[in-house]
């Protein structure tokens, strides 16, 4: 009687230490959960050197990347990426400038600045030069091989309905009433070429952040592939190029 009493007590006195010996290796194994559980609060988060609202980006984020989920900039030298530099121009604000020798595109923004672009111009015997407008503006536009470029490549379709695999890309500004655009690519390794026809190309990416800032009427400048003065001028912009965000200039 006396045993069965003894065994009882032992046994009931068993349980809390071994419950209090399991909360205590939990404490150890996981010291901000474990605590945070018996002192009735959530724990508090764990977070690296940077603490919890920083963020450190190893890729860049999705919408930067095309449809092929390649980013199209890292295809280009640092010359060619869109970026905001100092330039020098009686051309006012809105105005776009084709410097065909430096395969550059400037945007004029004011205040001594211009947004250049690295661009795709004519092929050798296809440059030109003049002054035309904005006549149209279209997203992913289709494209009717005009009958030049027919004659001259037979093989070429007589019309392609617009879309990733068309070559005027995302998007296009149509000159005047000439055949020649502004316009995207699906190949970004022509950016930076002599390969055109006369049009002038850019990335999709970058087309489609020039095409925001245009309007029908915009004033456009195609500079001779013989331009001195400009290839001066484009080397002291190219070393004056300011470290400034392109989604920040209005």
């Amino acid at each position: 009687m006396i045993n069965t009493r003894i065994s009882s007590r032992c046994k009931s006195m068993t349980r809390p230490l071994l419950a209090i010996a399991a909360a205590l290796l939990l404490t150890t194994a996981l010291p901000g959960a474990a605590s945070a559980q018996m002192m009735g609060y959530a724990a508090a988060p764990q977070t690296g050197p940077f603490g919890a609202d920083d963020e450190v980006l190893a890729t860049p984020p999705a919408a930067q990347l095309d449809a092929s989920g390649s980013d199209e900039d890292s295809q280009l030298s640092d010359r060619l990426r869109r970026q905001v530099v100092r330039y020098d121009s009686n051309e006012p604000a809105g105005t776009i400038v084709i410097d065909t020798a430096n395969t550059y595109l400037y945007y004029v923004i004011g205040g001594g600045r211009a947004i250049r672009y690295g661009v795709g111009v004519g092929r050798e015997g296809f440059t030109w030069a003049g002054t035309q407008t904005i006549t149209r503006k279209a997203e992913w536009p289709d494209w009717h091989p005009p009958a030049q470029m027919i004659a001259r490549q037979p093989y070429l379709p007589r019309f392609m309905a617009g879309g990733p695999g068309n070559p005027l890309g995302a998007r296009a500004m149509y000159l005047g009433s000439t055949e020649y655009r502004i316009h995207g690519t699906n190949d970004p390794s022509t950016i930076g070429k002599f390969v055109s026809s006369g049009c002038i190309r850019l990335t999709n990416e970058d087309v489609e952040d020039l095409f925001s800032r245009t309007r029908i009427g915009s004033r456009v400048v195609v500079l001779p592939k013989s331009s001195p003065n400009l290839e001066a001028r484009s080397s002291r912009t190219q070393r004056q190029a300011m470290n400034l965000s392109v989604s920040s200039v209005d």
